[in-house]
């Protein structure tokens, strides 16, 4: 399954070029211009499971630099203080990882 079967491909290209620049990504807003925080639960955790490059069950910070080129191929890697501020907007146990439950729940927030 792909991003594209659950998120409109203009969506997807809309929400990159708003944080083309260095340190200019948020991922509450980003996830609200793909229209991924309309999708339901089910679909969040699709998206989850898309985004788990490694199928750890778990997005880590290596695995969340390079996120935005899991929605398109050429998307730039993400600034350490972006991938910082997003681990800290998901990570609700702090351990250093991102599960399924913590990214539907910051998605859906």
């Amino acid at each position: 399954m792909s991003l594209s079967s659950i998120l409109c491909t203009d969506a997807i290209e809309t929400a990159l070029k708003e944080c083309l620049a260095p340190d200019s990504f948020n991922c509450r807003k980003f996830f609200q211009q793909c229209g991924l925080s309309k999708k339901s639960p089910a679909e969040v955790k699709t998206v989850f499971k898309i985004l788990d490059n490694d199928n750890s069950g778990y997005i880590e910070e290596e695995e969340l630099k390079y996120i935005l080129q899991r929605f398109s191929l050429g998307a730039r890697v993400l600034t350490d203080k972006e991938t910082k501020a997003f681990m800290s907007a998901c990570d609700d146990d702090s351990d250093g990882m991102i599960g399924a439950d913590e990214f539907q729940a910051m998605v859906l927030s």
